[in-house]
């Protein structure tokens, strides 16, 4: 498992400790994308947009993630940050790109 793909310390140590909350955690993630027409790409763009508009850098990491593993480009993830600008604001879709670029730049940079 490379690094990209390991779980931030602190979700692995809630996992160890709360097993049950995280798989239906997971659970329920499955099964909200699972009910629609989206594909997973896009569902993780949206959920990476939401993640950038609250602010939560852990969650941009996680997305960025998800979003590559589904099939999104490092365009694609850029331009959904990019859009937060006028409903965000540009220092906080500045932000977002910042923590998306921790997990782009560390498979292999620009």
């Amino acid at each position: 498992m490379t690094k990209q793909d390991t779980p931030s310390r602190t979700y692995h140590d809630i996992s160890k400790r709360y097993p049950d909350i995280i798989a239906a955690l997971e659970n329920l993630g499955t099964t909200v994308r699972g009910i629609g027409p989206l594909d997973d790409k896009t569902s993780h763009l949206i959920q990476l947009a939401a993640a950038a508009a609250a602010k939560s850098e852990g969650s941009v990491h996680s997305h960025t993630r998800r979003a590559q593993k589904a099939g999104a480009s490092r365009d694609e993830i850029y331009h959904t940050l990019l859009l937060l600008i006028t409903t965000v604001g540009f220092p906080q879709a500045m932000a977002a790109i910042s923590w998306c670029r921790d997990i782009l730049e560390g498979e292999g940079g620009e």
